[in-house]
C-alpha cells in the first residue's frame, strides 16, 4: 500500500474496525490509516469497532449528502450526522454513530 500514489482528498473505510491494527494493538492510527495517508490521501474516515450495515449505510448516505448538497467540509458533515443520529430514536445508541473518526485534513 505504501507504493500507491493516491491524490484523493477523502477516503472512507466504513467497514468494521478499519481504524484498528491487528498487528500492533494500541497503534491503531498508524496501521492501515497511516498507509493511506502516506500514499497521498488527504484524510480518512475509519471505524473503531464493528458496525451495522443498515445504520452505516444511512450514516454515510447522510454524510455524503451534507458534503455534496450542503457544501459542508468533512468535519462539519461528520459532526452533523452524528448529532442527527443522537436525536433519531432509531439510531441514538452511540454504538451506531460513534465508531467513525476523521483523520487528517478536515476541510
Amino acid at each position: 500500500m505504501f507504493d500507491l500514489d493516491l491524490s484523493n482528498s477523502l477516503l472512507v473505510l466504513s467497514a468494521c474496525e478499519t481504524g484498528l491494527s491487528e498487528q500492533r494493538p494500541g497503534d491503531e492510527l498508524i496501521g492501515l490509516t497511516r498507509a493511506f495517508l502516506y500514499a497521498g490521501s488527504g484524510s480518512i474516515i475509519v471505524s473503531l469497532w464493528s458496525v451495522r450495515a443498515d445504520s452505516t449505510f444511512e450514516f454515510m448516505e447522510r454524510f455524503y449528502r451534507k458534503i455534496k448538497e450542503e457544501n459542508m467540509n468533512k468535519a462539519e458533515a461528520l459532526q452533523q450526522v452524528q448529532v442527527e443520529f443522537v436525536h433519531d430514536e432509531q439510531y441514538s445508541n452511540p454504538y451506531l454513530w460513534a465508531p467513525f473518526v476523521l483523520i487528517g485534513d478536515w476541510k
